[in-house]
């Protein structure tokens, strides 16, 4: 299985031949969406909180006396049935939404979503992007001669969600002029996961010879 790759001019440079335990799997809607559902649970943040009868301040006094009032009885203004009292069965940020991910798992996921993509024809291969300078200017030059090859016309128009960028390395000055499009994210490949796929139509892989070494050390795959 072979695939081309390309310059930052969206020129032609040369062809990398993909393994098959990555860009060859068939599509697995459970698998992938098990995976999915959990890293989107595990990056969730428990934010919304409210106080019981014990939180809230107030209420160490007993209203009234227990009998010959002719009231019902009660023990604190701070019950839940008082108006100002603690909340009932409410959210707290106590709440652990934490689920477990098997490794091979993830991985597996991320190849079947990576295999698709390919197939779909939403992977471009860039042999180097090379930006001695930090400049969203020639950021945007290569992005739209990206835009000039088969089946990436759409990268720049896309007002969100257009593309992610898979670095094979930190580099710096790439991901500053980058950073002030909203319609890009940027990473390295090793942290590459399938909500950056999912979340995004097209996938940019430079470097592919590091970039495809990084994507099979996550599992063993055949080549």
């Amino acid at each position: 299985m072979e695939s081309k790759i390309y310059n930052q001019k969206g020129k032609e440079a040369g062809k990398v031949e993909l393994p098959e335990g990555i860009f060859g799997l068939s599509w697995n809607n459970d698998l992938v969406h098990q995976v999915m559902v959990s890293m989107m649970s595990n990056s969730r943040s428990p934010i919304s909180h409210t106080k019981d009868r014990g939180e809230v301040s107030g209420g160490g006094k007993k209203p009234w006396r227990q009998k010959g009032t002719g009231r019902a009885r009660h023990g604190s203004s701070r019950s839940p049935i008082w108006r100002g009292g603690g909340i009932t069965f409410g959210p707290t940020n106590e709440k652990n939404y934490t689920k477990k991910i098997n490794k091979k798992m993830s991985a597996k996921a991320l190849f079947t979503v990576l295999s698709q993509k390919l197939k779909d024809g939403e992977i471009l291969f860039v042999d180097n992007f090379d930006m001695k300078e930090a400049k969203t200017k020639d950021a945007k030059e290569i992005l739209s001669s990206f835009s000039l090859v088969k089946g990436f016309e759409t990268m720049v128009s896309k007002k969100k969600n257009s593309s992610f960028i898979a670095l094979g390395e930190t580099k710096e000055n790439v991901v500053k002029s980058f950073s002030n499009f909203g319609n890009i994210q940027i990473g390295e490949t090793r942290n590459l996961n399938i909500l950056n796929l999912l979340n995004n139509k097209y996938l940019v892989i430079e470097n592919p010879e590091k970039s495809l070494e990084l994507l099979s050390g996550k599992i063993s795959v055949k080549k």
